[in-house]
């Protein structure tokens, strides 16, 4: 058998493999005995190919001719000689959070940057129909460790509040943020201060999760906002308080920090608040069991990152044994508490699971049903919960009439990726 390229054929293919870092082409074993014609063919073809044949003749290894670029990658991918197998998971977040009583807690100004939580008062009903342009702003009134430090720094947040009245509304908006103000003291660099808006303030009701979840963002963003800050220290009222809010504090403050890098190189790595070391939370209501809340919160965040490290993987990466190599260290990490069972193609064939079996003879790889099972450490077992997610991945979904959104079609295992995050975050807490 003889094989002829045209050299302009050569040619682009060539260009394409040195252009592209996620795909790559090779030339198996049984083309191995073309290979003096095809480098010959290549020679020729020198002045059309952005290869050289010299670049060329260094690929000649174990009797073929690759061309595969996988050593110079940055992370492991899909070849014409093997599927990926595995799929990274993006680092949890190194920044330290912690809580302590704004009363025990030392001074809420020794740290970098300061953020100061205020609610705005209560709404009046009669005030609802108001003209929001036109109407005037009362001045903010500070209470507890806030109105301290207000006083101590001179009357300047409630200036800052005031010079923002129009935007900030005293904080009406939770997760709004006034700008940062910069306050230099003698023998010490400046210090900066910001106020986060908590909303209006309910004395009836407690201060839901979504307030919480909107302010522990918006503290993230600042953190990742503001370089050159090492340290913050973050003043809450007092209606904030217990460990049901600082669990959902620690949940969104993790996630704001996500960052999917892996599959990024040189200045598009992005590390959220990659100079921020601690954030410390000073309570003003209770802080009793501030450490487990926190942990539990930032493990739950682990989980929401490994639903979107799974949707966010390209096919390249992602396919059903990547997926079911996931679903094994989400239970081997899991300290003995789940299991994972994991049926290939033959077992799925013995059940008569004929539908799911007809969409998965369009993928490359064989189909993985996975079944994971958390079960308590103590045996103790009072309820028993399911979850199910679909994991249709790119190769088995075919090709979308929608060519507008093709490049979303990875999105198709956003079920399954719900699941796994969930088994994942259950492993880690115990429950």
């Amino acid at each position: 058998m003889k094989l002829s390229l045209p050299p302009a054929l050569l040619s682009i293919l060539f260009r394409s493999c040195g252009t592209n870092s996620v795909n790559a082409f090779t030339l198996n074993k049984a083309s191995s005995s073309l290979l003096p014609s095809l480098a010959a063919r290549t020679r020729a073809a020198s002045a059309l190919s952005s290869f050289s044949s010299v670049a060329i003749d260094k690929r000649l290894r174990g009797g073929h001719t690759s061309l595969n670029m996988a050593a110079e990658r940055p992370f492991q991918t899909w070849t014409f000689d093997k599927h990926c197998e595995t799929m990274a998971w993006t680092p949890a977040p190194e920044v330290t959070l912690s809580a302590v009583s704004a009363a025990d807690g030392g001074a809420l100004e020794d740290a970098d940057l300061v953020i100061v939580g205020v609610f705005a008062p209560a709404k009046d009903e009669k005030e609802d129909g108001d003209d929001e342009e036109e109407k005037e702003i009362d001045p903010i009134v500070l209470t507890g460790k806030a109105l301290a430090l207000d006083e101590a720094l001179g009357g300047a947040l409630t200036e800052l509040a005031a010079e923002n009245s129009k935007a900030f509304q005293n904080g009406g908006d939770a997760g709004s943020m006034t700008p940062v103000m910069r306050i230099a003291s003698s023998g010490s660099k400046a210090k900066r201060y910001v106020l986060l808006g908590l909303g209006a303030e309910d004395k009836e009701k407690d201060v839901d999760s979504a307030t919480i979840m909107k302010a522990a963002g918006a503290v993230a963003s600042a953190c990742h906002d503001q370089k050159k800050v090492a340290s913050c220290n973050v003043l809450l009222p007092s209606k904030i308080e217990g460990g049901s809010a600082l669990k959902d504090f620690s949940t969104a403050f993790h996630s704001s920090l996500y960052a999917d890098n892996r599959f990024r190189t040189g200045k598009k790595v992005e590390i959220k608040a990659e100079d921020v070391k601690t954030v410390q939370l000073f309570m003003e209501g209770s802080a009793d069991g501030a450490a487990s809340a926190i942990a539990t919160g930032a493990q739950l965040a682990n989980g929401v990152s490994l639903t979107k490290d799974i949707v966010n993987a390209p096919h390249n990466v992602l396919n059903s044994e990547s997926l079911a190599d996931t679903a094994k260290r989400i239970a081997a990490e899991s300290g003995g508490s789940i299991t994972c069972e994991i049926l290939g193609k033959e077992e799925c064939e013995e059940r008569g699971m004929g539908a799911y079996l007809g969409v998965a003879r369009g993928s490359e790889t064989d189909p993985q049903f996975i079944h994971l099972t958390y079960k308590p450490k103590d045996g103790d077992i009072k309820k028993k919960v399911g979850i199910v997610g679909k994991g249709l991945l790119f190769d088995t979904g075919g090709y979308n009439i929608k060519t507008g959104m093709m490049e979303l079609m990875k999105f198709d295992c956003g079920g399954a990726a719900a699941v796994f995050g969930a088994a994942r975050a259950v492993g880690d807490i115990q429950p």
